[in-house]
């Protein structure tokens, strides 16, 4: 039985169902993380036929990697098809689609009918989840798509309110997925030809430069009426806290994470923070009380976020959930001191990321466990054994001693 089968399936005495928690990797170092830090799937794009030509994009040995790894944690890979083709994009789709079938690799994400179709033909073991970018916005749409083409899931427009996702998914004939946390493009679910008119790079082929967030003075004819800081049409983030009980309760099968140009802190602090957030809503079965969200909101907003926004869930979008001026949560760009890399006899061994000093208190993210807090006594210098009391350079080895139970690649932060 299918993993989508068996949440379709799921506890009948339950009327909810523990959904999907899909997270993004732009490297196989980051899939790994994502999956470590409780992913139950990852979404990942190969280097052809994929969005996002910028976020480091998995080799066809990476993707092989990827899958091997994440059958070890009974987790899932998706990748990203999801160029809107023309007809000089279809050369060697088939036998693409036919070695990521061979990978084992879970589902294909398309904006394509044809490349949909295509992936029937060729390769009918992968499941095919239609992108966002077909803007699926009603149940209608989805049937058509599962009668045309026989989808498995729907990836919901983020355009929808919260009623519309309840009502989608209630007539759906598929899964539902849903956006929870990340970037929102200011057009309409990612059909912007910004990047086509300033840039020359096509977005919808995989060139998006992210024109929105650029900054902008501002003129009225030849009068500027900007003044600083400079004007920026980007979207606030979008962050669905407040809503994750309500996707829950409404039986959308996948909550997805944006972000494959995210960094690896992004990636674990992110997907740890809603891994624990699911679990406990579907352990209580209830909606968390205030006390409860705001720990969990607390962590959340301790990733690497812009403003944020409930986005279109709480109805149309409005000034509020746009950024009309630069500005960024910037203090936890540096709360990411860095991984561990070995432990051995007490000791820790590891690779900087940020600048740190001898008695703050900092704190291991490790997956599966609550944060452990504790004050650096001392440091060395791993290369030299000479003792320090700040470390300055990225990507340096240093020493800390430790009584804690941290594991490889566990993440070091500061504590806030």
């Amino acid at each position: 039985m299918s993993a989508a089968e068996q949440r379709l399936l799921q506890t009948e005495d339950r009327e909810m169902k523990k959904p999907e928690l899909l997270a993004p990797a732009g490297d196989l170092h980051r899939a790994k993380t994502a999956i470590r830090y409780g992913a139950d799937a990852v979404y990942l794009g190969g280097q052809y036929f994929s969005l996002r030509s910028r976020a480091s994009n998995f080799t066809m040995e990476d993707i092989r990697e990827a899958c091997r790894f994440a059958e070890e944690y009974a987790a899932h890979i998706h990748v990203t098809v999801n160029i809107i083709p023309h007809d000089e994009d279809f050369e060697g789709i088939e036998e693409y689609l036919k070695k990521l079938e061979e990978y084992g690799v879970t589902a294909i994400i398309c904006a394509s009918p044809a490349i949909m179709k295509i992936a029937r033909m060729t390769a009918p073991k992968l499941q095919i989840h239609c992108s966002t970018q077909l803007s699926v916005t009603n149940s209608n749409a989805i049937q058509y798509l599962k009668n045309a083409l026989d989808i498995d899931r729907a990836v919901l427009a983020r355009e929808c309110t919260m009623a519309q996702v309840k009502d989608i998914t209630k007539h759906s004939p598929v899964e539902t997925e849903a956006f929870i946390h990340g970037g929102m493009c200011v057009n309409y679910s990612g059909r912007c030809t910004l990047s086509n008119r300033m840039t020359l790079r096509d977005a919808n082929r995989g060139g998006c430069a992210q024109s929105c967030r650029w900054n902008y003075e501002l003129y009225d004819h030849d009068k500027k009426i900007s003044s600083d800081p400079l004007f920026t049409m980007g979207s606030r983030d979008l962050c669905a806290a407040s809503y994750l009980y309500d996707l829950m309760e409404a039986g959308v099968s996948s909550l997805k994470i944006e972000g494959r140009m995210k960094t690896e802190y992004y990636v674990a602090s992110i997907v740890s923070s809603y891994r624990h957030f699911i679990d406990e809503i579907y352990e209580t079965g209830a909606p968390l009380s205030s006390e409860r969200m705001a720990v969990h909101r607390k962590e959340i907003q301790r990733g690497e976020n812009r403003e944020t926004c409930t986005g279109f869930y709480s109805g149309s979008a409005d000034v509020h959930s746009l950024i009309y001026h630069a500005n960024s949560n910037s203090d936890v760009n540096h709360d990411f001191l860095g991984t561990v890399k070995k432990v051995h006899d007490g000791i820790c061994l590891i690779e900087t990321r940020n600048v740190f000093s001898v008695n703050e208190m900092l704190e291991f993210l490790t997956p599966g466990k609550e944060n452990r807090r504790f004050k650096l006594s001392s440091m060395k210098n791993a290369k030299t054994q000479e003792q320090i009391e700040t470390i300055r350079s990225p990507m340096s080895l240093v020493e800390i001693p430790i009584d804690l139970d941290v594991q490889e690649n566990d993440i070091l932060r500061r504590y806030r």
